[in-house]
């Protein structure tokens, strides 16, 4: 009954519910992701502008 199911049919999922995540928003690993990302969203703004920047030098 919960072994493979035939093309084009759902098999049955179980009924666990995930774990809850290790770390809350509070914590240092949260706040360390959060600050990565918003270090690196201006740094891959500033990349793909100068990429940009670049290809416009070079075509004129």
């Amino acid at each position: 009954m919960y072994g493979r199911a035939a093309p084009g049919r759902l098999i049955r999922m179980t009924t666990c519910h995930a774990p809850k995540p290790a770390a809350e928003p509070s914590r240092p690993a949260g706040r360390a992701v959060t600050a990565a990302l918003v270090l690196a969203v201006p740094a891959g703004l500033a990349w793909a502008a100068g990429i940009i920047y670049t290809v416009f030098a070079w075509a004129s």
